[in-house]
């Protein structure tokens, strides 16, 4: 007789969510061989252009410019990006429009029941279920943006037409490396034999470069293979490659920062580089650049006191973070709400910004390796003794204590990670 207890499957989203949560033993576990077993076993081979951005920082700004303007441009386009803010059908969208509980559970049930003695991550789940989704909704394309590092990254068992590395800095260093050279490595992982293989950073580590030309890929580099020039004392621009072609006139991203024109100028090489399979208008690349939103990428909100929200959760972010705060107008007094997981270079980001902040108030998201606001205080006043501090038990407290606070003229700057930023917004009513 069987001792084997038999379990009813999840019907929910939400209970499928738990299910995936508690599915695998580790939630991070690099490796193809799993998630290609039940790639071949479901047939999951896109057969419409593919587009995979990897990188530390900016990967999702490219992938909402690039799946705006095909959007524009009459194509049905799948985009798949992580992590979610509020929603989980944030990560498998149609023409940037999350899709439904409905679909998700369906392309994860039909995943549960091929899978069998294969164990997936969470992650590994919900790459297999977005391309699953997209292929049963026949899209004209797919925009794929890499969790993690990318060599190993589940986005990476997807061949793709053409692909990019946006920046390479210093995160997750314990699946990655801790030097720019090993992560170039694992990143340049995306580019394949004979295709565009993109890269946005000003300084590409030698290390993407060898990899890229030891494989045979057709490696384009930002400044030198394509690039912009500003122009009409910077309210347009120039897009322009070393094949001759060029894109005149074009309007500045409605994505704030001035990084964002690296973002945008990698966004219309890989345009460019699938233009064969999916030609767009230069009317269509205009309006996609005015209309491409993606939430919490220095994202200034409505109203008095002004108020920021960027997920910038590592050194490379802050730098960018700092520079765009520089090019804001006066404030008199800046708060910041500070929420950061334990795992990340706190003491990095701190250093970062800490000359920028007047008063911090500090809470820790709602997750288990979420950083204490006690050990962010400690780091907060080595470096700034001076500095105003003050903790909460909870990042929506924080929040509405630093609305309290703050005058009129004053800005408050919420940042350090996702799930801070997700935290204020629900706060917010978002």
């Amino acid at each position: 007789m069987s001792d084997c207890v038999v379990t009813s499957q999840p019907q929910s989203l939400p209970e499928w969510l738990a299910y995936l949560e508690a599915l695998h033993p580790v939630a991070i576990d690099m490796g193809l061989d799993r998630v290609k077993t039940v790639q071949q076993r479901l047939a999951l081979y896109p057969l419409c252009p593919v587009i995979t951005v990897a990188g530390t920082n900016g990967k999702g700004s490219v992938c909402a410019m690039v799946t705006r303007i095909l959007s524009l441009s009459g194509y049905k386009v799948g985009t798949y990006t992580s992590p979610h803010l509020l929603h989980y059908n944030e990560r498998i969208a149609i023409n940037g429009t999350p899709v439904s509980d409905e679909a998700i559970v369906s392309s994860f049930a039909a995943i549960e029941a091929v899978r069998d003695e294969v164990s997936l991550s969470y992650f590994e789940f919900g790459t297999l279920a977005a391309v699953h989704q997209f292929m049963a909704q026949q899209v004209d394309a797919m925009v794929l943006e890499v969790g993690l590092g990318g060599r190993l990254d589940a986005v990476n068992i997807f061949e793709p037409s053409a692909s990019a590395v946006v920046t390479i800095g210093i995160d997750h260093q314990a699946y990655l490396g801790d030097t720019r050279e090993a992560i170039a490595v694992e990143k340049a992982g995306v580019y394949r034999a004979n295709k565009p293989a993109l890269c946005a950073d000003p300084r590409p580590p030698q290390t993407l470069i060898d990899t890229a030309n030891t494989i045979g890929a057709d490696l384009q580099l930002i400044g030198r293979d394509f690039g912009f020039e500003m122009q009409a004392e910077g309210q347009q621009w120039v897009w322009w490659s070393t094949q001759g072609v060029r894109k005149n006139a074009l309007p500045i991203p409605a994505l704030r920062g001035k990084y964002q024109m690296a973002n945008a100028a990698l966004a219309l090489g890989l345009l460019e580089a699938v233009k064969s399979d999916l030609p767009v208008s230069l009317g269509d690349i205009k309006r996609g650049l005015l209309e491409v939103e993606w939430p919490a990428r220095f994202q200034v909100l409505p109203g008095r006191p002004t108020v920021v929200l960027d997920v910038a959760h590592n050194p490379h972010a802050a730098a960018v973070f700092r520079a765009s705060l520089d090019n804001m107008g006066f404030h008199p007094v800046t708060h910041a709400v500070l929420g950061m997981m334990q795992d990340k270079d706190i003491a990095g980001v701190i250093d970062l910004v800490a000359d920028r902040i007047d008063v911090w108030h500090l809470a820790a998201p709602k997750l288990p390796r979420a950083a204490q606001s006690d050990h962010l205080a400690e780091i907060i006043l080595k470096q700034a003794p001076r500095a105003q501090v003050r903790q909460y038990d909870s990042v929506e407290k924080a929040y509405h204590a630093a609305c309290e606070a703050a005058n009129e003229a004053d800005r408050i700057l919420v940042f350090g990670s996702f799930f801070t930023v997700a935290e204020v917004m629900q706060a917010r009513g978002q």
